[in-house]
């Protein structure tokens, strides 16, 4: 009897510090940005034979509460105009909702693609370890589906995962190196890998040249025959991490965002 209690204490205590250790893996310490960034993008869609200036986009981040809980509230505008805008309008507003250790705390998607009109809402609750993930999408008005699932790793969506990615060390990886996570999209979760892709100078639309980390977000999940490339990100070689290029794919063609101006960044320029 005293043996079984042993390994009943044994087992939950094993349980403990895997969810512990689990939960304490997704923190990391927020050193790249501060309240009152803003980052000025130009925009450039590309389809086919189709590779021109698109539009403007932002990437701003504010202070704001999430349930009673400081979060940063990081948001990503995409607005398409001229000829582009007239073919294939782009009007997208990603907001993320992230506390002071990266760990996202809700995401929300309105999307004005084509002709299309959808908007995603997932909010993240944490208890025993776990993460669960409330995933809320509607398309052209109706309800496309209201999803709950569970997962003990580190979970992100579009916006969260970037400000992840600006926190990361990336001194001691060497090209091709992959740190695994895993990705929200829609109604599940998949496989995700950060990869690092080396360093390069980047030339951005302010005219200067910049000294770039880069990285392609891999989908790795059993669903793709192949290795998809959700996102890629140059960001400066530099304690802002600010995003120089940002590449994302579309359901028709892709947009590209190129740095044209910053203010309010956490820390000087080298």
């Amino acid at each position: 009897m005293k043996k079984k209690i042993q390994l009943t204490i044994a087992f939950f205590g094993i349980f403990f510090l895997m969810a512990f250790f689990s939960s304490a893996q997704c923190k990391i310490e927020n050193k790249a940005f501060k309240e009152g960034e803003k980052l000025s993008y130009d925009l450039y869609y590309k389809y086919g034979i189709i590779n021109a200036k698109a539009g403007v986009g932002s990437l701003s981040t504010t202070l704001t509460n999430v349930a009673g809980k400081s979060a940063y509230r990081i948001k990503l505008l995409a607005n398409t105009s001229g000829i582009v805008g007239n073919m294939y309008t782009v009007n997208d507003t990603l907001t993320g909702y992230v506390d002071a250790n990266m760990v996202p705390l809700l995401f929300t998607k309105e999307a004005f693609e084509g002709k299309d009109y959808s908007t995603d809402r997932q909010s993240y609750s944490y208890r025993n370890g776990e993460m669960k993930i409330r995933s809320i999408r509607h398309w052209k008005g109706k309800l496309r589906f209201d999803t709950i699932f569970t997962t003990n790793k580190c979970s992100y969506d579009y916006i969260s995962v970037l400000a992840y990615a600006r926190n990361l060390d990336y001194s001691d990886l060497k090209r091709g190196d992959n740190i695994p996570i895993q990705f929200v999209t829609g109604r599940k979760i998949v496989n995700m890998s950060i990869r690092y892709m080396g360093t390069e100078s980047v030339k951005a639309n302010d005219g200067k040249t910049y000294d770039s980390i880069k990285l392609s977000l891999m989908i790795l999940d059993d669903a793709f025959a192949d290795q998809q490339e959700a996102m890629n990100v140059a960001l400066t070689n530099d304690l802002n991490r600010m995003p120089l290029i940002i590449e994302i794919g579309l359901k028709i063609g892709s947009m590209r965002v190129v740095l044209k101006n910053f203010s309010g960044i956490r820390h000087p320029i080298n």
